[in-house]
């Protein structure tokens, strides 16, 4: 099993930022992508951003410009550096994560997830 610890979310101001960081562990497990996706209330959870482990992301339209992913491949830690934060991006943020076990599984996890709370 592929563990994800999620850390960093919070109350925050409209237009002022935050930091995401979701730290995965386990063993004998490589990653391939990691990402984020968020849930408000009454909503479906949805795609926010993810990145490959060579570097290559995608993002929401609606977070294009503000929020920068990252990742750092030794550490098997993802980031999510969100800046310009509006009230619409209030949610639980969830961490994922899709790769290889033990050479042969393929596997999926998903964090716990972290509130961010955006106030107007």
């Amino acid at each position: 099993q592929v563990h994800l610890v999620e850390s960093g979310g919070g109350l925050v101001q409209a237009g002022g930022s935050l930091r995401l960081s979701c730290a995965a562990s386990g063993s004998s497990f490589r990653v391939n992508v990691m990402g984020w996706y968020r849930q408000a209330p009454g909503s479906q959870r949805e795609l926010v951003a993810t990145i490959t482990s060579d570097g290559n992301t995608n993002y929401a339209d609606s977070v294009k410009g503000r929020f920068t992913i990252s990742r750092d491949n030794a550490k098997n830690t993802v980031y999510l550096q969100m800046n310009s934060l509006k009230s619409e991006d209030t949610a639980v943020y969830y961490c994922n994560a899709k790769g290889v076990r033990n050479y042969v599984s393929n596997f999926q996890s998903w964090g716990q997830g972290t509130q961010v709370t955006v106030s107007s």
